[in-house]
């Protein structure tokens, strides 16, 4: 039989956050007819036995090979025609779902769907000024569905034909960057994007990982990815323009005594360091 969805979670060393993700989403899965997927960039054993424990699919590279690339291997593992994305480090709320379900049912002229991404810090306590969003993957478009020009794959649906019209993603492509590209050649080639504002979920850190140094060291390598996706797009500013953003940075660390302030900076520092790579 058919499944309604093909629920798909790449991963990669995490068997800790993979287990509050499928604790999470394969209840809703089973209510509403859809498979979970487990795509392992890595096999590792002990992702195995979390999939397992949570009755999904469980497909692996034996090696590392990126997260699009995962992606890949449990798209083409998957039996339905609406593909739903997560990642590993979300908790999907009871009424996560259904309402992106319902969404895909309602609206069949869009073919990429999106919700909210609310940051969850647990275990740990960051003081910020509010000026600035959340120092991991956040979205909030509002709280009425509409258009949108682009949603994260932390959460989002895609339906099978528009992978089949315009390819798959770019397993060259590193994190930052990986599913922006898809959705861009999607829109180019008049595919349409929306946004559900009740499908929303939450994006986790936790222990060790929810502290300053972990966030501050996960930034300076997103700086530094996010960069080489800018020369790739033909859009990286100059050197100047990064360095202005990072003592921006710094004055508003020390000005607003804002921590997130610290991890901007990191940010900023790694488009620095692949600016005068470049």
């Amino acid at each position: 039989m058919t499944a309604t969805a093909s629920i798909v979670v790449p991963t990669r060393a995490r068997p800790d956050y993979l287990e509050v993700a499928l604790a999470s989403i394969a209840p809703q899965a089973a209510a509403a007819g859809a498979e979970v997927i487990v795509a392992d960039d890595g096999a590792l054993p002990e992702a195995r036995d979390v999939a397992e424990r949570h009755g999904a699919r469980y497909v692996a590279h034996e090696t590392p090979r990126g997260p699009n690339a995962a992606r890949n291997t449990g798209i083409d593992a998957a039996r339905s025609d609406v593909i739903v994305l997560v990642d590993d480090d979300v908790y999907a709320p009871g009424s996560w779902l259904a309402a992106l379900l319902q969404a895909t049912d309602a609206n069949p002229e869009y073919e990429a769907f999106g919700g909210p991404i609310r940051v969850r810090l647990e275990g740990a306590a960051m003081r910020t000024c509010g000026r600035e969003g959340p120092p991991i993957t956040f979205l909030d478009l509002g709280p009425e569905d509409r258009d949108a020009e682009l949603v994260w794959s932390a959460n989002m649906a895609v339906r099978r034909s528009a992978l089949e019209r315009v390819g798959p993603f770019d397993a060259d492509l590193e994190i930052y960057g990986d599913e922006e590209e898809w959705q861009r050649r999607l829109r180019a080639a008049g595919g349409r994007i929306r946004y559900v504002a009740a499908a929303g979920l939450d994006h986790r850190r936790a222990g060790r990982d929810a502290r300053l140094p972990a966030l501050a060291r996960a930034g300076y390598h997103r700086g530094r990815s996010s960069r080489r996706f800018d020369i790739r797009k033909g859009t990286a500013p100059p050197l100047p323009a990064e360095l202005r953003v990072l003592a921006g940075c710094a004055w508003h660390t020390v000005r607003r005594r804002c921590a997130n302030g610290i991890v901007m900076g990191a940010v900023a520092a790694g488009r620095v360091r692949e600016a005068m790579r470049g």
